[in-house]
């Protein structure tokens, strides 16, 4: 991208969409709408109907500045600062997980189970940037909601997003799985785990391995060990006919669940799966003492 010739806005998302094609980005086109309308502090629709206007060398700059980060496969939610999920916008950095469209499964999933629960208590583990607990509460406003993660970084993310929606009453803390929580007769315990084996992390897409934080992906040998430990620690901590629910990898929709079973405790143990029919979420219910 040179300063030679004048550049419009079509001519530099022209440009932008044929450089991401040719570095094999996945979905060209919406990434170069996406970081140029960031750039310009325009909405997509204006990407068209002043499309033939001239940029100026800062606009330029701008623009070049965020093709150069994509470029190298960093997020797009990372370059723009912000990603959507459920029904909130989140601040997200590479400080935590981009959130991404399937784990809105799990939420969906878990307000399924507090209907009939009146002010439930619950814990989100593993809270990255707050998602699913903000979610969440943000559905359920007399809900009681504890996020955990082991990652202060991550929770510092969490707060600012809790602060963003108004949310101060989200109860943020800082540990290992469900140590950090005394609390006994929960409602719902959910997590979003690192679930994905240590082997397999070289094979992820570089936008994920180069830029993504590795503590909230990797799940050990198998994927599960975190998810082993979490069951446990669940059995202890829900109430009679609580229930545990967390998100799971594509391959793992018969050893994540029997590793529920295996543990003992739970009933009504089901696995769903997201819209591109991949196993998503396990869930299954404390069984009565």
């Amino acid at each position: 991208m040179s300063d030679d010739a004048p550049w419009t806005i079509r001519s530099v998302l022209r440009w932008t969409t044929a450089f991401f094609t040719e570095k094999g980005i996945e979905g060209p086109r919406l990434d170069a709408e996406l970081l140029i309308c960031d750039a310009l502090k325009i909405d997509r629709l204006t990407l068209f109907t002043d499309s033939m206007r001239p940029l100026s060398a800062e606009e330029l700059a701008s623009i070049r500045a965020r093709v150069r980060r994509r470029a190298v496969r960093e997020p797009v939610a990372y370059i723009l600062g912000r990603q959507g999920f459920h029904a909130i916008d989140l601040q997200v950095d590479s400080r935590v997980l981009v959130p991404r469209p399937e784990t809105e499964l799990l939420v969906e999933r878990a307000l399924v189970h507090l209907t009939d629960r009146v002010a439930p208590q619950l814990v989100d583990v593993g809270t990255g940037s707050g998602a699913i607990a903000l979610a969440l509460a943000t559905a359920r406003p007399d809900a009681r909601v504890i996020a955990v993660d082991r990652s202060p970084d991550a929770l510092d993310v969490a707060a600012q997003n809790r602060e963003t929606l108004g949310l101060s009453a989200v109860d943020l803390r800082h540990g290992d799985l469900l140590g950090p929580v005394p609390e006994r007769d929960l409602d719902l315990v959910v997590s979003n785990p690192p679930y994905i084996p240590t082997a397999d992390l070289a094979g992820l897409p570089l936008d994920v391995r180069g830029h993504e934080p590795r503590m909230a992906l990797d799940g050990g040998p198998d994927g599960l060990v975190l998810v082993r430990r979490l069951i446990a620690q669940a059995a202890d901590a829900l109430a009679d006919g609580g229930w545990l629910l967390f998100e799971i990898g594509f391959d793992q929709g018969e050893s994540a669940p029997a590793a529920v079973a295996e543990h003992g405790g739970f009933e009504a143990i089901a696995l769903h799966r997201d819209l591109a029919g991949l196993p998503r979420v396990v869930e299954a219910r404390r069984t009565r003492r």
